[in-house]
């Protein structure tokens, strides 16, 4: 299967951004859910792995407060506005955001946290991810949520979930198991199938050096 396409995911996201909290609201109790996964604690750094809107920035600064900081790196310059004129509007002053690439993304770390939040492209990316944790510190908590396909006794579904994900993907390649790239880096990594096996969270923590 093909490899993630960052231009196209650039103009599939031009025609979704203005829309995108709007259909995001299904899912919010399952960012809800995820982000809790990261234990968050005045004073941290979290970073936002391809935070499109910022949807999760309301939860992501109550863990961390006014001393803590969040670090939002997008690709898509359209959702990224709509996420700097919420910052703007609700004067978040600890939220920096980046209009890049996961893979050439410049994180002032060390971070404390991750979330990767319905990000597959991200994660089936092996360079994005060495550039993720390469700013991580050793036992920083990460997060993980997504879709995934069925299991085999649902296969129906998976046409469902092809149909949903395909506007916020550009390739399908590891939806059978997407955290797959991921879990090489962390440790104590556990998951469990949500939204009737269609969808999945995951945590763990970032390995320590041996």
């Amino acid at each position: 299967m093909s490899a993630p396409d960052p231009q196209l995911a650039i103009a599939r996201y031009r025609d979704h951004a203005a829309g995108y909290d709007a259909s995001a609201r299904r899912t919010l109790p399952l960012r809800r859910r995820t982000v809790a996964k990261l234990g968050l604690q005045r004073g941290q750094t979290v970073l936002d792995v391809a935070c499109g809107t910022g949807l999760s920035f309301p939860l992501l600064r109550a863990g961390v407060g006014e001393a803590g900081s969040v670090i939002g790196v997008e690709l898509s310059p359209d959702m990224l506005a709509v996420a700097r004129e919420r910052c703007a509007r609700e004067g978040w002053h600890n939220v920096t955001l980046l209009e890049s690439a996961m893979e050439t993304a410049e994180i002032r770390g060390p971070v404390d946290a991750i979330l990767f939040n319905f990000t597959h492209d991200v994660l089936r990316s092996p360079a994005a991810l060495a550039r993720i944790f390469a700013s991580a510190r050793p036992g920083a908590r990460v997060a993980v949520a997504g879709m995934k396909l069925a299991p085999w006794w649902l296969a129906p579904l998976n046409l469902v979930v092809l149909w949903q994900a395909r506007p916020y993907m550009t390739t399908f390649e590891g939806l059978g198991r997407p955290w797959s790239l991921l879990a090489p880096y962390l440790e104590g990594f556990e998951r469990e199938s949500v939204l009737f096996g269609t969808g999945y969270i995951g945590w763990g923590t970032v390995r320590r050096a041996e």
